[in-house]
């Protein structure tokens, strides 16, 4: 009879009803393209694009980054939280088991109502020792809709953990990009003061042989500190640009190897995809939108509250004065019970709770329609960035080719007498400024193409993911 009630009552868990809402993914109005096209866009963007720019120092600084990384870390260690957070609530669905042993030394009363038989001894010792079992049957679903809720947030915080390496590597690739960028940007400026420091010289011996003006020498003498106030300006950028990536690496601030020049990188192919994909692997729209699913289900959880709560309990063991006496058939205790509780009168609690649970999800509902508008922001962003930087870079490269041979010309009719240096110091100060904002437009240009990397997702943010995971057990004992 008991075992028919047990297998009656776990049917009746399985097939009961769940209260409140199933989750079903709110309709996204998507466009159909993105804003510009491009022509050769490929499907490159489930692999290591960071290997397109085929510099070996940039791959190493990934893996070491995606081995070391404090915040990869914490990202890992939460995703743990969670997923111990969902055996916890899970749990309940099952019967709890547990034994309990105790034993004692009594002294019951002489002058009681039940008194003594004469020569008894008031004192007298018990041995207990017993098997216990509750389970509370869910019946209308909350325990079900709990742990749909912490399911739901270990999804979220597994997608948490790809924001947190979608955004290292893209970080790492972006930040070498512009250290490479003032690498170079420093080269120019020490280069340009060695050539104005060299025509200062110059220009002081002919002052002193007459042949030039002091005038002369004072604005080459200008131009040639504005080069050399260039130079500590970089390196301190350098400098800094080194601590950052160390962070990213989860080492101490120190210098940070080189590769290729920034002038000597591939630019990687754009992934060609549509708006609609971007829903299926964007690591922060997938966590809003398992955060809405939490929510939902939370909702469920809430309006159960209304429902009766069935539990049943059972305990079976043994009593004795005697530990001899302990484990025989005489001493067995047992009790099996059940009880049914519910509200009557709450005066509002549980529809607070019902209100304040529909609220959040409203709240996460906006937070996922919000989350997929700055997506498409940002990958529009990025694509658009991306050709715009490249018509940018060529309109700059051309000036500075024209700036090279005007100040050659400058130079030369300088040199055969038939201008002022003048003519010669404004071509190389326009020619110095051009380099400089063409190395940092070549550096935004690569960024923008890390950027649409970032921005669409993709497989690759898996195959990063699975590189920092082979790595963690080694760390871990760290």
């Amino acid at each position: 009879m008991k075992t028919r009630l047990v297998t009656a009552l776990l049917a009746a868990t399985v097939a009961g009803c769940m209260v409140g809402p199933d989750y079903r993914r709110p309709d996204i109005d998507t466009p159909e393209a993105w804003r510009i096209e491009y022509a050769k866009a490929a499907d490159v963007a489930n692999v290591k694009w960071w290997e397109q720019f085929d510099d070996p120092v940039l791959n190493g600084l990934v893996e070491t980054a995606l081995k070391d990384n404090r915040d990869l870390r914490i990202a890992a260690a939460r995703v743990d939280q969670f997923i111990g957070a969902l055996a916890t609530t899970g749990s309940q669905l099952y019967p709890q088991v547990g034994y309990e042993a105790d034993a004692s030394r009594n002294r019951i009363t002489e002058v009681g109502p039940s008194r003594l038989p004469p020569g008894a001894s008031p004192y007298f010792s018990l041995y207990q020792a017993s098997l216990g079992a509750a389970w509370q049957v869910d019946l209308f679903g909350r325990i079900r809709r709990e742990t749909e809720a912490a399911q739901a947030r270990v999804y979220a915080s597994e997608q948490g953990k790809r924001g947190v390496v979608l955004t290292l590597v893209s970080g790492v690739a972006t930040s070498y990009i512009v250290l490479r960028s003032l690498d170079r940007q420093l080269e120019i400026a020490q280069a340009t003061a060695k050539n104005f420091g060299a025509t200062e010289r110059l220009f002081e011996l002919r002052f002193k042989s007459g042949l030039a003006a002091r005038t002369e020498v004072v604005q080459i003498s200008s131009q040639y500190q504005q080069a050399l106030a260039a130079i500590p300006a970089f390196e301190q950028a350098i400098a800094a640009q080194e601590n950052l990536i160390s962070i990213l690496l989860g080492r101490n601030p120190g210098p940070i190897p080189r590769g290729k020049a920034i002038d000597e990188l591939v630019a990687p192919l754009i992934p060609g995809d549509l708006p609609s994909d971007l829903l299926l692997r964007r690591p922060d729209v997938l966590q809003a939108e398992q955060n809405l699913v939490a929510a939902n289900a939370n909702i469920g959880a809430a309006r159960a509250l209304y429902y009766p709560s069935i539990s049943i309990t059972g305990a079976l063991g043994t009593a004795s004065d005697s530990v001899s006496n302990l484990l025989e058939s005489p001493a067995t205790i047992g009790t099996i019970g059940a009880g049914l509780t519910g509200p009557i009168f709450t005066f509002g609690r549980i529809k607070g709770q019902v209100q304040s649970a529909e609220a959040v999800e409203r709240q996460a509902l906006a937070f996922y329609e919000q989350t997929i508008l700055n997506a498409f922001r940002e990958t529009n962003d990025a694509l658009i960035g991306s050709q715009k930087k490249l018509e940018q870079v060529k309109a700059q490269q051309l000036r500075v080719e024209s700036l090279r041979e005007f100040a050659r010309l400058a130079r030369l009719r300088f040199d055969k007498g038939v201008a002022g240096y003048l003519d010669v110091l404004v071509a190389e100060n326009e020619l110095f400024a051009a380099e400089l904002a063409t190395t940092g437009t070549l550096a935004e240009r690569y960024a923008q193409l890390v950027a649409v990397y970032r921005a669409v997702g993709g497989g690759w943010v898996d195959v990063a993911d699975g590189m920092a995971a082979a790595a963690q057990p080694a760390t871990a004992q760290r």
